[in-house]
């Protein structure tokens, strides 16, 4: 008895080329054939290589071995119902579409040899809350059949319910480390030709999520890695949209799990998705609740991020989105003052803490800024530049940053290069005091050229504001200052 039609033979994806950095995922999946008849979900972000891994299992020497032509796989993008999944497993299997399809391709696989059947991308089906307990329902079927072993490939950090999945569970798919992600990206561009400082910055640009490496290595292959970089500062992800499909199109692949269902079924989780776009170091749970942000459940909109794979929570416990989300994000979902706002006050508040404790503040409050500096930056950067804002409290939580960068010993913040443009009019004197000392302290404009001439421009704004701190704080940090 043929299992499978010649075509559904014919039909197997090639094995994968470069592979790099799942050795011991691969290794995970063959250790529980080994163990039994397995079925594993093989889980994470879109663009993480979820169908290459698939793909590697299919055509190893063992799988090969053990089911020869009894191989199955079967591309599920395009079912969106249990129906239209079904009569994809039917053409794999060469039956004829009909009534009764489903539970004659169950008689037909529990009646074959032992088989393996992988379904790629059954998150198309599945997502939908309408369609999802059917899916489940027809896996249970499937899974059965005591000589089946399925694996399925979903986007997200969810196995599918009503199927025993063997266990040790595979992790959902994470980036690749940084030696695995240079392998892969000189099998595409030859390093012969790039500098590897180059080259570290342009993976840097992907997080070394796989879609997005292969990407930008195609592109540094027939660009160079300056032209891409470049091309970076303006084209953002957009650099990542080669192809017309989610495997050559990173910014349609985001779009895709934007488009869940599990998205749209808890309000404001995009909101938070939106905020976590200009947050490199992310946030914890314990800022996520005390921020006040305008944002209900917002503990269960964490969730939703990362049953979905479009967030994950690091080793330190703060929730993160890898850059090529958050640049997707930022470029097509640009946040609104609203929900930075809270963030912004509380970090405020953080710094004029430290600034009023100088001297004296504790290892703790050090801490708390340090894990959150580059957030700050990034939102000083964001609330400069929202015109019906009073930028004072801006460009002092600036000044307070960039004093205690100095103060840890990392120097001025780059931020604070951007300030002149935005000093408010009419004159803030104060302001415009406590800017020009704290910038000569950090020796941003210092050359014999432009200090002296930037002393005298504090010295003539004293007469207009009564200030006697940040007047003797002006004399004891510049000694060049005269009256």
């Amino acid at each position: 008895m043929r299992l499978f039609s010649s075509t559904s033979i014919s039909m197997l994806p090639s094995e994968p080329k470069i592979f790099h950095g799942r050795e011991s995922d691969l290794s995970h999946i063959l250790r529980l054939f080994t163990e039994g008849i397995p079925r594993i979900a093989i889980l994470g972000a879109g663009g993480m290589g979820k169908s290459s891994l698939a793909r590697a299992v299919l055509h190893h020497s063992d799988i090969s071995l053990k089911y020869q032509d009894h191989r199955l796989f079967v591309s599920c993008d395009s079912a969106s119902t249990k129906g239209e999944l079904v009569s994809l497993i039917g053409t794999h299997l060469g039956l004829k579409p009909g009534k009764g399809l489903a539970r004659q391709i169950v008689r037909h696989l529990s009646h074959g040899p032992p088989c393996l059947l992988i379904l790629d991308n059954l998150e198309t089906a599945w997502e939908p809350t309408g369609s999802r307990p059917e899916i489940e329902e027809y896996l249970s079927l499937l899974t059965d059949i005591q000589h089946l072993a399925l694996i399925i490939t979903m986007r997200g950090s969810e196995r599918p319910d009503k199927v025993s999945w063997s266990r040790p569970f595979l992790p959902p798919l994470q980036p690749l480390a940084q030696e695995a992600a240079r392998k892969a990206f000189i099998d595409i561009a030859d390093d012969e030709t790039h500098d590897s400082d180059s080259i570290d910055k342009v993976l840097l640009l992907t997080d070394n999520m796989p879609l997005a490496i292969d990407l930008m290595a195609h592109l540094v292959d027939s660009e160079g890695c300056a032209a891409v970089l470049s091309r970076w500062e303006e084209e953002r992800t957009s650099l990542f949209s080669r192809g017309y499909d989610k495997r050559s199109n990173l910014d349609m692949s985001i779009a895709l799990s934007l488009a869940s269902p599990r998205i749209a079924s808890v309000p404001y989780t995009r909101d938070l998705l939106i905020l976590l776009s200009i947050l490199p170091d992310g946030l914890s749970d314990t800022q996520l609740l005390q921020s006040k942000f305008p944002i209900d459940n917002i503990l269960r909109c964490k969730s939703v991020l990362i049953r979905t794979s479009l967030a994950y929570n690091t080793s330190q416990n703060r929730l993160k989105v890898l850059v090529p989300i958050r640049e997707h994000i930022h470029r097509y979902y640009p946040p609104n003052l609203e929900i930075v706002e809270p963030l912004f006050q509380n970090y405020r508040e953080i710094l004029e803490l430290w600034q009023k404790h100088e001297g004296t503040w504790s290892a703790e409050m050090v801490h708390q800024i340090a894990i959150n500096s580059a957030n700050i930056q990034n939102i000083l950067s964001f609330r400069i530049v929202q015109g019906r804002l009073d930028r004072s409290q801006t460009i002092y939580c600036g000044i307070n940053l960039s004093q205690w960068s100095r103060a840890v010993g990392q120097g001025m913040i780059p931020f604070m290069a951007s300030i002149p443009q935005y000093l408010p009019q009419p004159v803030d004197h104060r302001l415009e005091v406590s800017f020009i000392i704290e910038s000569i302290i950090s020796s941003w404009f210092w050359n014999t050229q432009n200090a002296e001439t930037l002393i005298e421009q504090a010295v003539a704004h004293f007469p207009y504001f009564d200030d006697s701190n940040i007047k003797c704080k002006s004399f004891n940090q510049c000694p060049l200052v005269e009256t």
